[in-house]
């Protein structure tokens, strides 16, 4: 029998080696030996520097900003792992890229998140966690089991050590009121709903605000702010209609274009988010909050390592 069977082992790539750390550090484990650099050409050039075989090995690695370089390094990595026999391959995906296509909004067009569904279990994957992906229905995608995390404790935690009085959680749109009222009933909240348009894509339109917000302390809820055009647009609306003051959370800051320009603009008082993407320095800005999801993630890992149940975490 080998030195590593059933033995936990944890890897990663480049797309979010801090976060791969904190877990490595919650769970008591070193990282893997991997190493991950780039051919002259642009090509990805992975060495594995220890023995896998017969191991539980799990690859930490958000599908984040570059999407196709972090995407490509997941599967190489994969299938690094299932060539040198590891038992099982769990992905742990904690920001999933393309989940936003995941259906065919207009004739012609790709489902790139169940494209990505495929490569992940084509390599050699056994099993996914994902956290807040944007779609739920994105779990059928997969034909191997996927354990979807929330972050929703996580920010009901931060926000109730706040200690806001009368507060109303808000969705930026119709899409998302599930989500505000999951948070909503942590933080003992009501919801309203911002009804808006998208002529184009990253282009939003705020139409009408559903529900009471007057001189109430609002947190507006979503699972990405990537350019922030919606969710400033909706915190000025909402101050419009007499909000006292406006929190904004978001388990994904994807921050890109002129997202951080917006928000220091903004009429936002703090943005809370999740370190499921890095925030490099360019990105990092007084008004943002980062908490940390590696010991859910590292709660999840032991679960799946000794054959738990998952749920139970939420329940």
């Amino acid at each position: 029998m080998s030195s590593n069977q059933g033995k936990l082992k944890i890897f990663t790539g480049n797309a979010n080696p801090r976060l791969a750390e904190e877990i490595a550090e919650y769970l008591g484990v070193p990282l893997g030996a991997a190493r991950v650099k780039r051919f002259s050409d642009g090509e990805i050039a992975l060495a594995i520097d220890e023995s896998v075989r017969g191991a539980d090995a799990f690859v930490i690695q958000p599908t984040c900003y570059p999407v196709n370089d972090n995407l490509m390094e997941l599967l190489i990595m994969v299938d690094a792992l299932r060539r040198a026999s590891a038992r099982r391959i769990t992905a742990v995906i904690p920001y999933y890229g393309y989940a936003r296509q995941e259906r065919k909004a207009r004739a012609r067009d790709p489902i790139s998140a169940k494209l990505v569904a495929n490569l992940i279990t084509a390599a050699g994957a056994r099993r996914v966690v994902a956290m807040d992906l944007h779609a739920s229905a994105i779990q059928g995608f997969f034909d191997i089991p996927l354990d979807h995390l929330l972050a929703a404790p996580i920010l009901a935690e931060y926000l109730k050590q706040i200690k806001m009085g009368n507060v109303v959680v808000v969705s930026p749109d119709l899409g998302g009121v599930t989500r505000a009222r999951e948070l909503g009933e942590r933080i003992g909240a009501g919801i309203a709903i911002i009804d808006k348009r998208r002529p184009e894509p990253n282009v939003s339109e705020v139409m009408n605000i559903i529900g009471d917000v007057k001189g109430k302390t609002v947190v507006m809820t979503d699972d990405i702010i990537d350019t922030a055009g919606t969710i400033t647009l909706g915190a000025k609306a909402l101050m419009e209609q007499g909000a006292r003051e406006v929190y904004a959370c978001c388990i994904h800051p994807v921050l890109s274009g002129p997202a951080i320009q917006r928000l220091e603009e903004s009429v936002l008082r703090e943005v809370v988010v999740t370190n499921t993407i890095p925030l490099p320095a360019e990105k990092q800005s007084p008004k943002i909050k980062t908490l940390s999801v590696a010991p859910l993630l590292g709660e999840a890992i032991i679960r799946i390592h000794q054959d738990l149940s998952v749920s139970k975490l939420f329940s």
